[in-house]
């Protein structure tokens, strides 16, 4: 990939901006498991999240009324990433570390680029491939050192954290690819977040009433600076950022900034949650970060597509 000033403005520097957020917000999100039930903090997040995005879509002089073909697009956003994903995700840090999700979830690369491959023609090079093991195998490395370092687990609850994390991850990709289709880059992109954040919202309130009863708020003023937080930063601004640059780059590569988000996740714990670092996991962060790199310059088999910012 050429750093030129379009590239480095239009991509490298959102891919940093994104990928540092998200790489802070598992620490939040297990802050806010306590009181409140994980749908219901899914649900808050969102419905702050679609006011939030509403205004940035109206900032940039888009209009949020929906035409033909519109509403589909936005639902199948909204239920897979903003549903699915998030849910998955909150559920699954009841039962492991956010460190281990977050390794998990690093996997995101692989049905991106299967899916990205099946819905756009996407076809990855060999490169990106050997790319890709070279992540991967840095994100197995990680995931060994978590699990050494929680010998005691018990694996029925480590295996129904992983397959929360899995369901997540599978809502995220399809969510990442369908937005790339073309019936999906003909609308507005922020227009199409603000109302699947808004679908997202109405269906996670729904799963929590159905599964936990009546709202639940916590007074706890940290539980809702930390909600603003992932509401506004890592949601409104940060999906804001990154579909433009899935689109730019392809499904395949714009996952990699998950292979970079385990080693930020586990930076912020050695500061808050006293993490410690040892040869398996240096060893897996920086393969991870190597493969990130290869695959950033590497072909992956990316169709052309016009620009997001005329969406």
């Amino acid at each position: 990939m050429t750093l030129d000033r379009e590239t480095l403005t239009k991509v490298v520097i959102p891919f940093i901006i994104f990928t540092a957020i998200w790489g802070s917000t598992w620490i939040v999100i297990r802050d806010q498991l306590h009181e409140v039930p994980a749908q219901w903090s899914v649900a808050y997040r969102f419905m702050i999240a679609t006011v939030g995005m509403a205004l940035v879509t109206r900032w940039h002089g888009h209009s949020l009324r929906p035409g033909p073909g519109f509403l589909p697009v936005a639902a199948v956003v909204g239920i897979s990433q903003f549903v699915i994903n998030f849910n998955g995700v909150y559920l699954a840090e009841r039962y492991i570390t956010s460190g281990l999700v977050a390794t998990v979830f690093a996997l995101l690369m692989v049905p991106n680029a299967l899916l990205a491959w099946a819905w756009l023609g996407h076809k990855p090079t060999g490169r990106f491939l050997a790319a890709s093991l070279v992540a991967i195998g840095g994100i197995a490395l990680l995931f060994l050192h978590e699990l050494r370092q929680n010998p005691t687990v018990d694996m029925s609850i480590l295996w129904l954290g992983i397959g929360w994390t899995v369901v997540g991850l599978l809502g995220a990709a399809i969510s990442n690819v369908f937005q790339a289709r073309e019936e999906a880059k003909k609308h507005s992109l922020f227009a199409i977040l603000t109302w699947a954040m808004g679908f997202g919202a109405l269906v996670d309130a729904i799963i929590a009433y159905a599964m936990t009863g009546a709202p639940v708020i916590e007074t706890r003023p940290g539980y809702w600076i930390g909600m603003v937080y992932l509401a506004l930063f890592a949601s409104v601004l940060c999906f804001s950022l990154y579909y433009p640059v899935v689109r730019r780059i392809g499904p395949g590569k714009a996952a990699y900034s998950s292979a970079i988000v385990p080693i930020i996740a586990m930076a912020l714990s050695t500061l808050f949650e006293g993490f410690v670092w040892t040869p398996l996991s240096i060893g897996g962060a920086l393969f991870a970060l190597l493969g990130t790199l290869l695959a950033m310059q590497a072909r992956a088999g990316r169709a052309k597509v016009p620009n997001p910012d005329a969406a």
